[in-house]
């Protein structure tokens, strides 16, 4: 497509929308011609060199359109990226607009002072830098080829709209333009991240079908629960920019095979204007560690070299097309040069596999040679990902450099690291450079900066600061580093690797509630130094008992909180805005929440008199095992896994026990069977108040079977190989004697017995439940095990199979605001309401009315009482020195004092519109 020739092309699809930005604001074809043509009247006649840093914005689209169509060379930088427009001196600077409108030109002469090939029309930074003078230099005709091969094999056509995901300004984000565009599809234009919940209510709210991911973008899916989300019009989801680990391939293309979208892997370079090569979605799952094919109009060889000592039938990767680049530009000379290159050479060592896909197996500029060793850096960065490590490796010439970020808590490393890159590596302790950083330094386009691992390596000493550590500060942009991009805080090693050195730092502060540490500490019951910014809420120990109170101040704070806020670090949470909330409606809630609120005030009206709603403890067992699935079995090793399976049995079994025993000094409503939580076990049947903790000890028991079951090694094995079967076969087990009890409890007990804890295996298979089918034969498995369980009471097998579907389908519920509020209150003081109200309402038999409300408020009092036991645990420490807590992070003790930090009050939380829901078993008590 010749410059002339973009007007005209928009043109030709009318008032077809395409762009939608700015939220709500649709752009139809016509419109953006018009608003192209207009920007390169702007611009004039005169050809002349452009620098513009866009944005993902309607404003900086139409600049680089118009550019384009003006006859201009447009060279895209981004945000501080200031070498490059030294090195060329543009005759023309233009930079995004804050609010996204059309920006204005700062022109620098009115004549180019540079020669400019005819058929020159962008520059690009090389794949490896964005601050480098080394640029690429593009054709219309490479920009052409390209967007037409992308669309043609992703199939793109006028129904499909792509969400930004990525930056204009690197070729990856760039192809997603030009490739809609080109075939008339639209665009929704956004600046805002994955981990963003609004970037996800528009892609659905404008019925988005596709977005462009790198490695890193993957990483934040699998962070946020991409796997639950709903987005029906998803058609597509593409991956480049860096290889993706097989197993992450094959994952995501499963995925996508369940829920109706496919999963395309792509290769490609800046030399090559994005593309060379897609991996066809049917072959992902078959061939994960393929780059695939040729796109359309392009071919590949291998070329060898007998001085490599390369396998046999490995070759480097060479590619040929109409989108292989000009040729590079290294001073504003080599503009006026015209084609200097026919072919590219990737620099990949790549094998043909006997299907005729491609594999590339290694960098041929990834190999350095310290102390006469032949080092492949690729390798030594795959065996530390096998380790457990995320890590970064460049050459010093004399040394290896590596940097490697903390390690999750969940996923403990197998070895340590320096003895693993000698291994390797092959080289001694004292030619390998090992930094430790909170997050490994990234490019903006989401790749690594290897400049920037190199400047890690060796960070400036500084004079000591303040405190006089001494310690190295935070390295700053260095030489021949990306312009504009932060490299992350270094870590002393034996607090990122071995995860035992606790930052002292907050010793002293108080705990109070104006920082997201202090919030940490108050409701997990832990000293301020032992918040850790690199963990998270579920890796620092939270539970149901701390969740619900801790959102609430969240997002009190906050203003706004993100849905994945316990899977975010507190030094991500730290870094969030802070923003006014939004009077009125649009509280959330998390459907477990819901049904916890629920459920209790059916439960305690139903035993006072008030109405008779029967089921909702059932429901809840359900949930419990839905949490259990959730939050306890993470990719934490088998024998963490079962501890907090453990923690949190106890931290309902022994407030249980301890209310039994208080009130057995004063009535005769519970025995020593109560006592020890056997009731339903040991009896006696008959007693009166046989019935008033079944659900307690079924949970309870439930909880500690299955925390022990998956400590054990082969049974932990195959509940992670196969997380949706494995508790299906367990549900298929208990209800065995769900439909025949073998004369251990009568028809009319059995309900109210340990055989109920099919319902626990149900909600364990449904957390774990990925495709739609699966919902659905968990849904018909729930409707035949709960049909005839309790004769004669439909009414309560209705309730239940209806609570269940639920918790099946529906993540969360939108409500009012004081709803959402009222329902984390009623629901985090759910434990304490249960086991008091059994004892509060024969008081007040004959006035049901206030029997409920009174034995809910008594509840949440005490709830409250507990919060303030805990918050003033830590203070007290604090008050003495010399009993400081261990350092060692092992997660905040779970006493069963511990409640929710309900801190400010009651009509506190009334205030407060977003309220998530609870996400581990914790106080599922009705």
């Amino acid at each position: 497509m010749t410059s002339p020739a973009i007007v005209a092309h928009l043109r030709r699809y009318g008032d077809r929308t395409a762009v939608v930005h700015s939220g709500d604001r649709k752009v139809g074809y016509l419109q953006l011609a018009g608003l192209v043509g207009e920007f390169a009247a702007r611009l004039g006649g005169e050809r002349r060199l452009i620098a513009l840093t866009p944005g993902n914005d309607l404003g900086s689209l139409v600049a680089y359109l118009g550019a384009l169509a003006a006859g201009c060379v447009v060279l895209l930088t981004g945000p501080g990226a200031d070498g490059p427009i030294a090195a060329y001196d543009p005759d023309i600077v233009i930079e995004a607009s804050p609010d996204g409108g059309i920006p204005v030109p700062d022109v620098r002469r009115e004549q180019s002072a540079h020669v400019l090939h005819p058929d020159l029309a962008l520059l690009l930074s090389t794949s490896g830098s964005t601050g480098s003078p080394k640029l690429v230099r593009l054709s219309y005709r490479n920009l052409f080829a390209n967007a037409a091969a992308i669309a043609r094999y992703l199939g793109i056509g006028p129904t499909d709209r792509a969400a930004t995901t990525l930056p204009m300004f690197y070729c990856y984000g760039l192809s997603v333009l030009h490739s809609h565009l080109l075939r008339g599809a639209s665009l929704l234009l956004t600046d805002r991240s994955v981990l963003d919940t609004e970037f996800w209510a528009q892609f659905t709210r404008h019925e988005a079908t596709s977005f462009a991911a790198v490695p890193y973008t993957i990483d934040l899916l699998d962070r946020l629960g991409f796997e639950r989300m709903s987005l029906p019009r998803l058609r597509y989801l593409t991956q480049a920019g860096g290889r993706l680990d097989p197993e992450r391939v094959r994952h995501y293309a499963a995925l996508g095979a369940a829920r109706g979208w496919t999963f395309v892997v792509m290769y490609g370079q800046t030399e090559a204007t994005a593309r060379m090569a897609y991996l066809p979605a049917e072959l992902a799952a078959e061939h994960p560690d393929c780059i695939g094919i040729p796109i359309p109009g392009g071919r590949f060889h291998l070329e060898s070299d007998e001085s490599d000592e390369t396998s046999e039938g490995t070759g480097e990767l060479v590619y040929r097309g109409p989108n292989v680049m000009l040729g590079y530009a290294h001073s504003a000379a080599d503009l006026a040069l015209g084609r200097t290159v026919t072919a590219l050479r990737t620099g990949d060592l790549a094998v043909r596999t006997e299907t005729g896909l491609y594999r590339v197996v290694g960098r041929r500029a990834r190999f350095a040679k310290i102390f006469g060793l032949r080092i492949d850096l690729q390798r030594i960065e795959s065996g530390l990902a096998a380790a457990g490590y995320r890590a970064c490796c460049a050459d010093l010439g004399d040394a290896l450099a590596v940097v490697i970020a903390a390690p999750e808590p969940a996923r403990t490393p197998l070895s340590e690291p320096i003895p693993l890159i000698r291994t390797l590596s092959g080289l001694p302790a004292t030619a390998v450079l090992v930094r430790t950083v909170t997050e490994l330094p990234r490019l903006p386009s989401g790749k690594p900066d290897y400049p920037a691992v190199r400047d890690l390596a060796r960070p400036p000493r500084t004079p000591p600061g303040p405190t006089g550590s001494g310690e190295p500060e935070p390295a700053g942009d260095g030489p021949g580093r990306s312009a504009g991009v932060r490299l992350p805080r270094i870590l002393p090693i034996g607090r990122a690797i071995g995860g035992r050195t606790a930052n002292r730092g907050g010793i002293g502060h108080t705990t109070g509630t104006g920082d997201v540490r202090g919030l940490f500490a108050a409701a997990l019951g832990v000293d301020r130094a032992r918040i850790e910014e690199h963990r998270t809420f579920t890796e620092l120990g939270g539970d149901s008992l701390s969740y619900v109170g801790l959102s609430v101040r969240l997002d009190r704070m906050l203003g706004r909180l993100p849905v994945d806020w316990p899977n975010r670090t507190v030094a991500e949470l730290e870094s969030l805005p802070r923003t006014r909330r939004r009077a009125g409606f649009g509280g959330r809630v998390e459907t477990t929440t819901a049904l916890r609120a629920i459920g209790i005030v059916l439960i305690v009206g139903s035993h006072v008199g008030l109405y008779e709603v029967w089921g909702g403890a059932h429901v809840l067992l359900a949930a419990a095992g839905f949490n259990f699935a959730r939050f306890a079995l993470t990719e934490a090793p088998a024998a963490q896994r079962c501890r907090r399976a453990l923690r949190t049995a106890a931290s309902i079994a022994v407030p249980t026990v301890l209310w039994v025993a208080l009130t057995m000094l004063f009535w005769d409503d519970y025995g020593w069977q109560n006592l020890v939580l056997l009731s339903k076990i040991l009896g006696p049947p008959d007693s009166p108040t046989a019935g008033h903790l079944w659900f307690v000890e079924v949970l309870v028991w439930c909880l500690v079977a299955a925390g022990l079951l998956v400590r054990v090694p082969v049974v932990d094995a195959a509940a992670r190989r196969a997380p949706f079967w494995f508790p299906l076969a367990l549900l298929a087990a208990a209800l065995v004697v769900r439909f025949h009890s073998f004369g251990l409890y009568s028809v009319r007990d059995a309900p109210f017995s340990p055989l109920a804890g099919w319902l626990f295996l149900l909600g364990w298979a449904a957390a774990k439940a990925r495709a739609a089918w699966q919902r659905v034969l968990l849904g018909a498995i729930v409707l035949v095990a709960i049909r005839g369980w309790f004769p004669g009471e439909f009414d309560r097998e209705r309730l239940i199979f209806l609570g269940v579907l639920l918790l099946i389908w529906l993540p969360a519920v939108r409500v009012p605001a004081l709803v959402a509020a009222a329902a984390a209150v009623l629901a985090d003081a759910s434990l304490f309401t249960y086991l008091l109200h059994w004892q509060v309402y024969p008081h007040l038999r004959q006035h049901p009315a206030v029997a409920l409300p009174v034995s809910l408020a008594i509840g949440i009092a005490a709830a409250q009482l507990i919060a303030l036991l805990r918050w003033w645990r830590p203070v007290a420490r604090r008050a003495a020195p010399e009993r400081r807590p261990d350092p060692a992070p092992h997660g905040p003790a779970d006493s069963a004092l511990h409640g929710p930090d309900l801190g400010g009050g009651l009509l506190g939380q009334f205030r407060d519109e977003q309220v998530a829901g609870d996400r581990l078993t914790g106080k599922v008590f009705q």
